[in-house]
């Protein structure tokens, strides 16, 4: 029996919540709408990490440090897309769950190892650009493509590392007494304090790099207009200054609901507040009004990893010419002519 798909709200990577069928017909229609955008988002945002991966590695003079970071993070941001339908069909039928416990520890750790990656990556790309910018000299000679190698390994071995602990606080189990189990997070979880102990390793994986790249953008800024304007490409490296400002109020808006989505739901776990309780303090409007936030936020979640090949990739004219030389994507070049049209030539981030 397929479950009340209007009741449900989802937290991403940690579970599904079910509240009571009194839910309004209007939450259903507003989860059909997340449908209809979920699906061209997620195609969208594959062919993009796939082009960035492609462009990366069939162009040998593509291969710097910095694409090396971009097309690692394309790979991350393209596990986390074709987890997606994953997480879509939990949001219409969170139980019974029928792919065993296994399939749903590892597709949990999968989301959650790519999302620390991702950020880490976004945090170590900015920390370059500073060092490119600011020591250029020092960036020569630090700043090699085996070393850079060896930096992205690590990220993803830290981005596992960190993940891990998800391996133990999911799993499938029966909910309210149900012979229908359900992927979620477990009882043991909460009572043991590692729900509350992953939601503030989450909320650090967000608020140190934001910071990082606050302080590292700032410093970048600074150096660029204290320096002389007689050089081209020192006006250029002012133009950019823009588009990093562009890229924190991109990274905040799709991760700040985010978290603070996942930060309610682990509080509400740990006080013992379940939205499928009959609880009539918590009421069906608040009910609500957490199934819009947390489908909102999800959303935002998956637009992060679609508009990432946007932000740091396509605002290179040398990557646009690469997508022109690859012939077996000749079809799909529209995508960077319309760049074109904005003249985002003069912001050459990575050029």
């Amino acid at each position: 029996v397929i479950g009340n798909p209007s009741a449900c709200i989802t937290s991403v990577t940690w579970g599904t919540r079910c509240s009571p069928p009194t839910i309004s017909m209007f939450l259903y229609v507003f989860l059909v709408c997340v449908t209809v955008i979920y699906i061209p988002l997620m195609l969208f945002g594959l062919l993009g990490n796939i082009l960035t991966i492609l462009v990366v590695w069939l162009r040998p003079h593509m291969r710097s440090s910095t694409y090396l970071y971009l097309s690692s993070m394309a790979v991350s941001d393209m596990l986390i897309l074709l987890l997606m339908p994953l997480d879509l069909y939990k949001l219409w039928r969170p139980r019974p769950w029928t792919l065993g416990d296994l399939f749903c520890k590892l597709t949990m750790f999968l989301s959650e190892c790519c999302t620390f990656c991702t950020i880490l990556h976004i945090t170590f790309l900015s920390l370059e650009r500073y060092l490119a910018v600011c020591w250029p000299i020092t960036a020569k000679t630090v700043v090699t493509r085996r070393r850079t190698r060896a930096v992205i390994g690590c990220l993803w071995l830290g981005a596992a590392v960190s993940a891990a602990p998800v391996l133990i606080m999911v799993g499938v189990e029966d909910v309210a007494g149900e012979e229908f189990g359900e992927c979620r997070c477990t009882h043991h979880a909460v009572a043991s304090g590692l729900l509350s102990t992953m939601m503030i390793l989450s909320n650090l994986y967000f608020l140190v790099p934001l910071c990082i790249m606050g302080l590292v953008y700032s410093l970048i800024g600074r150096t660029l207009w204290l320096r002389p304007k007689s050089s081209r490409r020192d006006q250029s490296h002012r133009n950019t200054v823009k588009m990093l400002g562009m890229i924190i109020l991109a990274f905040i808006v799709c991760w700040l609901p985010f978290h603070v989505g996942r930060t309610i739901f682990s509080l509400s776990m740990d006080t013992g507040i379940d939205t499928r309780s009959h609880n009539l303090d918590l009421g069906i409007e608040t009910r609500e009004n957490d199934s819009y936030f947390n489908l909102v936020s999800s959303v935002l979640f998956y637009l992060s990893a679609a508009v990432n090949p946007l932000l740091y990739n396509l605002m290179s004219a040398r990557y646009r010419h690469a997508v022109v030389h690859i012939s077996p994507l000749s079809s799909i070049v529209v995508l960077s002519c319309c760049f074109y049209c904005c003249d985002v030539a003069n912001f050459p981030l990575w050029d």
